[in-house]
């Protein structure tokens, strides 16, 4: 199995990603990671770690890098050479099985549209991001692949997210809902409202909308929404978390008395820490992709790289892509708007 991986993406540059990649390849003898990004820069790097001559790492020559705050589509189309093109490129020429990047989010997606396109019937991808709750995971799709959707782009990600669920999280019929304002089925924006009579006649496990408070008690499996909103409600999460732990830190050392009681507590909140860190999950798939494409945070470190890649291998392993192009073909889906379909909007 062959992983391409954005070797310069992130905030960090290509030092956690190389050291995600030994790690992985090391924990998964079938993988062999290829590290896309300027040659003579990602040589130096392995000769450093005494990885040069690794049997599972590859190296694909890219030049150019997609920076991180840069418009992802005009940067695409000038920096046909840039890292996460190239490294997009070597799925859709069949050279890689899967592609990950923790670079440009938006420049990902692109890059993935441009270079591996959407299977045919799917109008746009999502990002399905497994957001850590009471009971396990939940969904979030869609986590800001396209800050505006139509109701049939919901259905769609409803559609995917479902089956994504079931393959990975092994749940026969995960409950499927659709985030709003209030759990009557009268509140809500057109969007949500136009979504709502879809998923009912869907054949999926629809049990309501839910508001943003129930994602954490994980009151549905899988929730949809536009990728405006899913964005925001990711990264509140990921900083509610932050703030939580830094609170409860700031409080422990305010007493002696709360110090002791801390370090009895240590196993727990190590435990609590785990669930909650978004490193574990590493990397949220771009679902709707004619192949795999996995997303991992900008500020990830070795071991979210290493957990990115794991993903990637557990979704070709899986055969998640095979398994939404049989269910779309089964559907009868058709693509909401041809001109994005045929790959020509991003």
């Amino acid at each position: 199995m062959k992983i391409a991986l954005d070797a310069p993406g992130g905030d960090f540059g290509t030092a956690p990603n190389i050291e995600g990649a030994l790690s992985a390849v090391a924990a998964f003898p079938d993988m062999e990671v290829i590290l896309v990004g300027d040659e003579a820069s990602l040589k130096k790097e392995l000769q450093a770690r005494g990885a040069q001559d690794n049997k599972s790492i590859s190296i694909h020559h890219a030049p150019d890098v997609v920076g991180m705050e840069a418009e992802p589509v005009q940067e695409c189309r000038e920096k046909p050479n840039s890292s996460i093109m190239v490294a997009a490129g070597l799925v859709g020429k069949g050279q890689a099985d899967a592609v990950v990047s923790a670079g440009n989010s938006g420049a990902a997606m692109v890059a993935s549209l441009f270079r591996i396109g959407r299977i045919k019937g799917i109008s746009r991808p999502a990002i399905a991001v497994p957001l850590p709750g009471l009971r396990g995971f939940t969904l979030l799709l869609d986590g800001g692949a396209n800050t505006e959707s139509k109701p049939q782009h919901l259905l769609q990600f409803a559609m995917m997210g479902s089956l994504y669920y079931r393959l990975v999280f092994k749940v026969d019929r995960p409950t499927v809902s659709v985030l709003s304002v209030g759990e009557e089925e009268t509140k809500g924006n057109e969007l949500v409202k136009e979504t709502i009579p879809l998923l009912k006649t869907s054949g999926l496990n629809y049990i309501g909308p839910v508001e943003g408070r129930d994602i954490p008690f994980n009151k549905a499996q899988v929730v949809v929404c536009d990728g405006y909103t899913g964005n925001i409600v990711l990264k509140l999460s990921e900083g509610m978390a932050k703030a939580m732990f830094q609170l409860i830190k700031e409080e422990i050392e305010k007493s002696a008395v709360y110090k002791i009681g801390a370090l009895l507590s240590k196993p727990a909140f190590k435990a609590v820490k785990v669930r909650t860190d978004p490193d574990t999950a590493g990397g949220a798939p771009l679902l709707g992709i004619d192949g795999v494409s996995i997303i991992s945070h900008g500020k990830s470190g070795g071991h979210a790289m290493h957990n990115a890649l794991r993903v990637a291998r557990e979704m070709v392993l899986s055969r998640t892509v095979d398994m939404i192009r049989q269910e779309v073909a089964k559907m009868n889906l058709k693509a909401a708007d041809e001109t994005e379909a045929e790959g020509t909007h991003p």
